[in-house]
């Protein structure tokens, strides 16, 4: 299934995009898109079966927001460095252990939203990634397949990062990580059975109309089910939280001087196969 939440923000409702490309009210059936949905086989059910019956209302997407995918997000955990092609153009050995770091939740926004460039900043990046959406409680899991059995779904994640703050102003990489606006998501969450292999989705980035990233998940170098078991053993993963787990070759910040940093003005559109496509015009916090 494809979830997703549409209307102004703070005011979404509940929506599924049908085999037929269809936009489908769920109002009727769900309260919302979230964790307490995500944990509910039996709510999920129903959602099938009445998409399944064609008996969901139609909803005319014509000039409808598409909000983010997933309300009421607990926490966002994000693995760094996780690609080879990743850490080769950045001249960072891979890790041993997965990186981790956090963005706030109130940084995440819809796939079609403005994203602000910080006041100062002269280093704002792009980052296409993979997001991980946990449906059922995880803490101490001992396999990789576990980890997958907990995951309800993915979506498109654009990490967006301020280098400068991230790396140059001392401290943790929180700085350059938590701007507002800093993480859209979206369009859709596209339940884990659809999507089949985590580790087999191409995802590409472009800069005003360029293709600047061309990777897969293949290239991970701790895939999504270990990802989902090592975070378990340092925190406990509950349904709506979500994992971004890293970004390919092709930031700004492993580019040749001068790098090419995101400006006011510029739009960039990014997608990951079968989970849809996003596009954000920049400007000026």
């Amino acid at each position: 299934m494809k979830l997703l939440r549409v209307g102004t923000a703070g005011q979404e409702r509940p929506a599924l995009l049908d085999d037929e490309g269809t936009l489908r009210d769920l109002s009727g059936l769900v309260a919302d898109v979230d964790g307490a949905l995500l944990a509910d086989e039996a709510a999920l059910g129903r959602i099938r079966a009445a998409a399944g019956t064609g008996e969901l209302p139609a909803l005319d997407g014509t000039g409808l927001r598409i909000g983010p995918p997933v309300a009421r997000i607990g926490k966002i955990v994000c693995i760094g460095l996780n690609y080879h092609d990743h850490a080769r153009e950045t001249g960072a050995e891979p890790p041993a252990e997965p990186v981790i770091f956090f963005k706030a939740a109130d940084t995440v926004v819809g796939p079609e939203d403005t994203v602000l460039v910080p006041r100062g900043s002269v280093k704002t990046d792009w980052e296409v990634e993979l997001a991980v959406v946990i449906g059922r409680t995880a803490r101490y899991l001992e396999s990789a397949e576990e980890g997958l059995a907990h995951v309800a779904g993915y979506a498109v994640a654009h990490d967006v990062s301020e280098r400068e703050f991230q790396i140059e102003r001392g401290g943790t990489w929180d700085k350059g990580k938590n701007c507002e606006t800093f993480n859209p998501l979206g369009p859709w969450l596209v339940t884990a059975d659809e999507v089949g292999d985590p580790q087999d989705l191409s995802l590409r980035l472009w800069v005003n109309g360029e293709l600047k990233q061309d990777g897969t998940t293949a290239e991970q170098i701790f895939p999504v089910g270990e990802v989902v078991r090592y975070v378990s053993h340092f925190m406990t993963l509950y349904p709506g939280d979500v994992i971004n787990t890293g970004t390919p070759a092709g930031v700004a910040m492993g580019r040749p001087e001068p790098k090419p940093y995101l400006r006011a003005g510029d739009v960039v559109e990014l997608e990951i196969s079968g989970l849809g496509r996003q596009r954000q015009e920049f400007k000026q916090a």
